[in-house]
């Protein structure tokens, strides 16, 4: 059985899904492994890599695509590439089935077996291979350092014979895996960090960082079951404005990184409360490509909002591509792994299985 992966647009995208680290798990699994050529090159992983471990390497990715079985990428393929594939093979990788119906919608009609991993249910089998947290996690760390290289002030608190600079304070809007990994990279550099979600299960969590929580009184838990912050009422939207507006007013930084899976994400920072800012703050929206936390966010712009600069990149990731490689391709693994069958050397698509039945669209 062979498993394949093209070059994703480097233009948008320059994550890969197969390292020669995780080719080589492939291969003592029982798999062959094809590419095509410079696969990796931008990233540093080059063709001689890959051939050492016995890598089928061909010039066409085209090709590629006709010879596997198993098709392992970021984004669903070009039409022209989605056209090639055939009946019974197999696509995985974050398809945003939201967004991209009507591709998949051709795709399963042509009985591709298609499984998107962002749909994976939060139990603790699924934990590796749980692209999201992977993911979150870099994006989460990177936003801070990228807003404080911005911040045209000194970040922790100093004391000098000249005087005492006092430590940046930062907000983070959204304690799920990118916002905890904010308040811990924000709270090592030495700011004073705040943040605020609709679920109160994030309290002990942001305090066992060193953040202090922003409750919003008499709230309720908006958490699904699956772990995911859920829409909230037009009451608990109003008082968690007031609660944000008036602290924005001393915050140097706010992270936002608020989404609920499937829709646009939430509208919490409004521009009547980036007026009231500090001159030379900076929010940096990890919410960007799903429509954004404020209600200035441009995708890949930095705005500038009465002095205040609004950062909102569309894939952040692209600043952290190796790294965000390594463990996207081994989340990969792991879920194939557990969709192979070694002894027939085939997939057993076996929908009694959560983790199966979850991702694979129908």
């Amino acid at each position: 059985m062979k498993i394949g992966s093209i070059s994703e647009n480097l233009n948008s995208e320059k994550r890969i899904s197969i390292t020669p680290e995780v080719a080589n798990k492939y291969i003592n699994l029982g798999l062959e492994v094809c590419l095509n050529s410079n696969y990796g090159s931008h990233l540093g992983f080059d063709d001689r890599k890959y051939k050492e471990l016995k890598v089928e390497i061909l010039n066409d990715s085209k090709d590629v695509i006709k010879k596997s079985d198993l098709i392992v990428q970021l984004d669903l393929l070009d039409d022209d590439k989605n056209n090639l594939i055939k009946e019974n093979q197999t696509l995985v990788g974050v398809f945003n089935p939201y967004g991209n119906k009507e591709k998949i919608d051709d795709l399963l009609k042509r009985k591709i077996n298609i499984f998107s991993l962002e749909l994976l249910p939060r139990i603790t089998r699924a934990q590796s291979m749980d692209i999201l947290s992977s993911q979150a996690n870099l994006a989460g760390y990177k936003a801070v350092i990228d807003s404080f290289a911005k911040f045209e002030k000194a970040i922790p608190m100093m004391m000098t014979a000249a005087g005492t600079i006092t430590a940046a304070k930062v907000l983070v809007v959204g304690a799920g895996v990118a916002g905890l990994q904010a308040i811990a990279t924000a709270k090592r550099m030495g700011a004073i960090v705040f943040a605020t979600d609709v679920r109160m299960s994030s309290k002990e969590q942001v305090e066992s960082l060193g953040g202090k929580f922003l409750t919003v009184e008499g709230s309720e838990n908006l958490e699904t079951e699956s772990g995911y912050a859920k829409e909230a009422s037009e009451d608990f939207k109003k008082k968690q404005e007031e609660l944000i507006s008036e602290t924005l007013k001393k915050i140097d930084i706010v992270i936002c990184t608020a989404l609920i899976p499937g829709k646009k994400a939430p509208l919490i920072i409004k521009n009547y409360m980036i007026k009231n800012m500090q001159v030379g703050s900076i929010i940096y929206d990890l919410a960007a490509a799903q429509g954004g936390n404020t209600a200035s966010t441009e995708i890949d712009k930095t705005v500038d909002k009465n002095g205040v600069k609004i950062l909102g990149e569309r894939n952040i990731l692209n600043k952290l591509p190796v790294s965000a490689s390594n463990l996207y391709a081994k989340n990969l693994f792991n879920f194939i792994s557990n969709l192979y069958d070694k002894d027939n050397k085939r997939l057993k698509i076996n929908l009694k299985d959560e983790i199966i039945n979850k991702t694979l669209l129908k």
